[in-house]
């Protein structure tokens, strides 16, 4: 759970999670200026605290490093806000489970209804279609949505991509799934609903115009590496995977 000022929703968002599908829960708080820590440690949370805000990719970074570390199996990110419905994470792990898929994505417009009945404002809405629309297209795949914070991670995905070399803002998550699909990674999508809410985050418009530029730039370089006209180790697949065991 990648957390910044979520004390206010925390709690139930953790209270929906189907505890028999989850053996850890890892929040990781980006510098807060409430009491997302305290909550989180009253809950029982593995809490791992920021000094300094480093951004939302920035977060996922210790996210998927310390569960890595851990010895996870299948990682999921849900947000603390209450956007997602963490019961569906049944639904979101299975086709990894079931060695169908690396990588997960909970789509909000698989559902006609999924995302403008939750509440996402409509020129969100536009936004993400065109985007995924142009990112298909450029790479080659069908999907419904590409731009959903509702992801699972299997254990291989995030050893094989180099996701440490990823932007530390908001499109660390394009870049994570341009990693997957031109590394050959199994994607795939299942139906999820958005609730939005006064205290779910949520990107205003103006971030939302940076996001969405940043994203076709990140799309433009994943194009010239696979051209070869601009080489990044960014999208090349790690070789070496799990982490050598040191002898006391």
């Amino acid at each position: 759970m990648p957390a910044r000022n979520a004390a206010t929703t925390l709690e139930n968002t953790v209270g929906a999670i189907p505890p028999d599908w989850v053996d850890e829960i890892l929040l990781v708080d980006d510098h807060s200026s409430d009491d997302t820590v305290d909550v989180a440690t009253r809950l029982g949370l593995r809490v791992i605290w920021h000094p300094h805000n480093t951004g939302y990719g920035g977060n996922q970074k210790t996210c998927y490093l310390d569960a890595l570390n851990r010895g996870a199996d299948v990682v999921v990110m849900l947000h603390p806000d209450g956007q997602y419905e963490p019961h569906l994470i049944p639904d979101i792990v299975r086709p990894i489970l079931d060695g169908e898929a690396d990588l997960v994505l909970g789509s909000r417009l698989l559902d006609p209804d999924g995302a403008i009945a939750g509440g996402m404002p409509r020129w969100k809405y536009a936004a993400n279609r065109f985007l995924t629309v142009v990112e298909c297209r450029a790479l080659g795949v069908e999907f419904a949505e590409l731009h959903t914070g509702y992801r699972a991670y299997s254990r291989d995905m995030l050893l094989g991509v180099p996701f440490l070399r990823n932007a530390l803002d908001f499109s660390f998550d394009s870049e994570m799934l341009f990693q997957a699909i031109s590394l050959g990674f199994r994607v795939t999508e299942v139906p999820v609903r958005t609730i939005y809410h006064d205290d779910a985050s949520s990107v205003d418009f103006r971030n939302g115009v940076i996001y969405g530029t940043k994203t076709l730039v990140a799309l433009a370089r994943v194009k010239l590496h696979q051209a070869g006209v601009w080489r990044s180790r960014k999208y090349e697949r790690v070789v070496k995977h799990e982490k050598p065991e040191v002898a006391a």
